[in-house]
């Protein structure tokens, strides 16, 4: 019987960078520690969460403080850190210095001497093990790294539930690219499968999460900061995203992500993880606020045939509203709409063709100002929450 991929679970309450420092090593030492990982000269792509041009205290963004400890650890072992991602929206200098800058990144760069990826460069490489995709076009700086070390967040997200480990690899996609991926696979379903797909490809070798403060509600940028107090780490990030989901209440099959991977025999269960460091249930948050509406995998996996699923599924799907009183009429919305779905009336505020909208959220994800939220028929909460 094959080993059980082990989670590193240790209680982290504050962004003190002293205690951080100590609540990452503590967490890659019970791994094997970062030598285990990393070798002297090689290139390693941090890949964090850079969703948007937001502060580190709104929770949206991998913490600077939890990427300065692993890009100094990284350094100990004679590694070169580069640390980047692909945000929402264009992918561009000006798009990521404005990010770097105000996510705290730019200066962890400037405090550790680490490298900013501004390599706006793409590749399509073949995906062998894809299910939804035979090939991927992924950014440069991913494709020209020697290794590979995500940092997610932990957050609640409409389309997905949560997003950890496996979805923080969606950012491996560059800019615009993202759009045409959910063009492609409107359906969370298909969706998910592409985000398998993308880390089975990716496999970073250390995955790390920043659960410190996390996000509840309206994920992944829309809501709440929220005190979790805690680091993950892992070499598996399907476990890692089971045992996140166990700490604030979410069952694994409630994450589309987690209910995919169990389609391929990946880790979707508490019990098929070998937990080090705390216990779950002795940092588990309690009223942790869960966006609903994905079914599920008891309902994926039933017998109903797919095209019946997929006929209830868009039924009782739910919608962007826009809150007009909030918005600011940028057009952010507008230019990030994967099928163009939606345009600015005479008020310059966004009106939505239900018709063509294919409930990706990106309209939410990405809005500066919070003006969008996601609403769900009431068959559809009475049926899955």
């Amino acid at each position: 019987m094959a080993a059980k991929p082990q989670v590193a679970l240790v209680k982290c309450t504050d962004y003190d960078y002293g205690q951080i420092e100590t609540s990452v090593r503590r967490a890659v030492e019970s791994l094997g520690g970062i030598t285990k990982f990393v070798k002297p000269g090689q290139r390693v792509f941090l890949k964090i969460n850079l969703l948007m041009k937001k502060k580190p205290e709104e929770a949206v963004t991998t913490h600077p403080a939890v990427v300065e400890a692993v890009v100094r650890l990284v350094q100990e072992a004679g590694g070169i850190p580069v640390i980047g991602d692909s945000p929402g929206g264009p992918y561009n200098q000006r798009a990521l210095k404005n990010v770097y800058a105000v996510t705290g990144i730019q200066a962890v760069s400037e405090r550790t001497g680490a490298e900013l990826n501004w390599d706006l460069g793409e590749v399509t490489v073949p995906c062998p093990e894809g299910k939804v995709t035979r090939s991927l076009t992924v950014t440069s700086c991913y494709a020209r790294a020697d290794e590979v070390i995500s940092l997610s967040k932990l957050k609640t997200h409409g389309l997905t539930t949560m997003t950890g480990a496996v979805k923080v690899l969606f950012g491996v996609i560059p800019g615009l690219n993202k759009a045409e991926y959910h063009l492609k696979m409107p359906n969370v379903r298909d969706f998910a499968e592409l985000l398998c797909d993308i880390s089975q490809l990716v496999k970073p070798g250390l995955a790390i999460m920043d659960a410190v403060v996390g996000m509840e509600g309206a994920g992944p940028s829309a809501g709440t900061p929220r005190q979790v107090g805690a680091v993950l780490a892992s070499t598996d990030s399907f476990a890692l995203d089971v045992v996140a989901a166990g700490l604030i209440g979410l069952k694994p099959e409630q994450v589309a992500t987690i209910a995919a991977g169990r389609m391929r025999g990946l880790v979707s269960r508490l019990e098929e993880v070998d937990l080090v460091g705390s216990q779950v249930s002795e940092l588990a948050v309690k009223g942790y606020k869960i966006p609903k509406g994905f079914p599920g995998s008891n309902f994926l996996d039933s017998k109903v045939p797919k095209v019946l699923q997929d006929a209830v599924v868009n039924r009782l799907r739910p919608k962007p509203r826009f809150i007009h009183s909030k918005c600011a009429g940028c057009s952010d919305c507008v230019h990030n709409c994967p099928p163009q779905a939606l345009v600015l009336n005479e008020a310059k505020r966004p009106v939505v063709d239900l018709e063509k909208c294919i409930r990706c959220f990106c309209c939410q994800e990405l809005c500066p100002h919070q003006a969008v939220e996601i609403r769900r028929p009431w068959l559809g909460r009475r049926l899955w929450g």
